[in-house]
């Protein structure tokens, strides 16, 4: 029996790290993360798992949707026990969909982003991400 594909949301700020760069890239090693929580839901990610990417700070949108395809391991820019994974792009939303549209949506307002406001990696259920999928293609 296969097994249930997991949905994340992970934020970056634009001017550090964009969805754009990401494609232009190909692939990426999500490092960094140094919350415990987040990093715990790096190491919950399994090979195929879908991410919104959202774009923190400025724009305050998801801007798009990448796959990982390396599940944790030691995060290289910190001796400490972190973790990374690496993901890639898969497409860019039709148009981004906001913090705003999100919160006013009924199924998008449940979400952690809104309950975990400082971590940068949650977890999504399959029907928040299809109802922010459904958002970016009004």
């Amino acid at each position: 029996m296969a097994t249930a594909r997991g949905h994340w949301l992970v934020k970056s700020e634009p001017s550090a790290y964009s969805y754009d760069q990401l494609v232009a890239d190909g692939r990426t090693a999500w490092t960094g993360v140094r919350n415990f929580e987040a990093r715990n839901n790096l190491r919950a990610m399994k090979k195929g798992d879908l991410l919104l990417f959202y774009h923190s700070s400025e724009g305050k949108a998801v801007v798009g949707v990448a796959k990982v395809v390396r599940e944790a391991y030691q995060d290289a820019t910190t001796k400490d026990d972190w973790s990374a994974v690496d993901v890639e792009p898969m497409k860019a939303l039709k148009r981004p969909v906001t913090l705003d549209e999100m919160r006013s949506d009924r199924t998008c307002s449940k979400m952690m982003l809104f309950r975990r406001t400082r971590l940068s990696v949650v977890p999504v259920t399959p029907a928040e991400f299809e109802a922010v999928l459904a958002l970016a293609s009004k």
